[in-house]
């Protein structure tokens, strides 16, 4: 059973960092993408950052460039979300979320089927 948990979510002000982790059992993604996505009150879901873990590219959303590093340690099975310069329009859910097998991009959405259950990141101004 796959499991992805996630962790590091709290309460800062702007300008503030937090780093996001992603713990996952049962799924070990040699050449496989995770991503962070989140989602604020009254929203729709967005995915954040994406990592393809066979050769560690990366993706990220225009308006965390520059302040979000998505990374991924395979002995610990675990993938990072660093922030930095938080500000408060990043407040939202953040969920972690995995893509089963091999696809050629990271990006295509609808491909992610394993979830973690979300963590609350509030950025107060």
């Amino acid at each position: 059973q796959v499991q992805l948990v996630e962790s590091g979510g709290g309460s800062v002000q702007a300008g503030g960092s937090l780093r996001l982790s992603c713990a996952a059992s049962g799924y070990t993604p040699s050449s496989n993408c995770m991503g962070w996505f989140r989602q604020a009150p009254g929203k729709e879901r967005e995915g954040v950052a994406t990592i393809y873990t066979g050769n560690t590219g990366t993706w990220y959303v225009d308006s965390v460039k520059g302040r979000f590093t998505i990374s991924h340690d395979s002995a610990k099975n675990t993938v990072y979300l660093q922030m930095n310069s938080l500000k408060p329009e990043d407040t939202a859910m953040y969920f972690c979320a995995a893509v089963p097998g091999r696809v050629p991009y990271c990006q295509q959405w609808w491909l992610y089927t394993y979830w973690g259950q979300g963590t609350q990141v509030t950025v107060s101004s």
